[in-house]
């Protein structure tokens, strides 16, 4: 009995200021905007770094990946820490703070049309995607969603 008021004092004390957190518990402190992640990873092959940026999509059948704009119509791929944890799947449009690690990556045609049909794209759609795509993706341990 104690474990669940517990339990329900964090969720409540977590909605009362209006962030909710996944994976590991981390903090803001240190963001920078994701639309600086690109030039920030320029001659390193991975970079931690801490982000902060809009939610623009996130993986329709579970919650298990998320897109974050950076900017001139682009977004980075999120994925989660050893596919530890997932995200609600109605978050779009939400401000997101991820603590993890940023790289450059070429996602094959393969994998970006499993990511469109796992978005709830149409066939048509998927069909459309015939060229790889080179990309900021990020994997993160610790997501706040506020």
């Amino acid at each position: 009995m104690k474990n669940i008021l517990f339990l329900l004092a964090i969720i409540t004390s977590t909605a009362a200021f209006g962030q909710s957190f996944y994976g590991e518990k981390i903090t803001a402190d240190g963001a920078i905007p994701a639309g600086s992640v690109a030039a920030k990873i320029k001659g390193h092959d991975s970079l931690a770094v801490k982000v902060t940026g809009a939610i623009v999509n996130v993986c329709q059948k579970k919650g298990c990946w998320m897109q974050v704009d950076i900017g001139g119509g682009k977004s980075m791929r999120v994925t989660f820490k050893n596919y530890g944890f997932f995200v609600p799947k109605d978050i779009s449009g939400k401000t997101v703070v991820l603590d993890g690690y940023a790289h450059s990556s070429t996602t094959s045609v393969a994998q970006l049309r499993h990511y469109a049909q796992d978005a709830g794209k149409s066939i048509a759609e998927i069909e459309k995607i015939t060229e790889p795509e080179v990309n900021v993706v990020y994997e993160a341990r610790g997501v706040i969603v506020m």
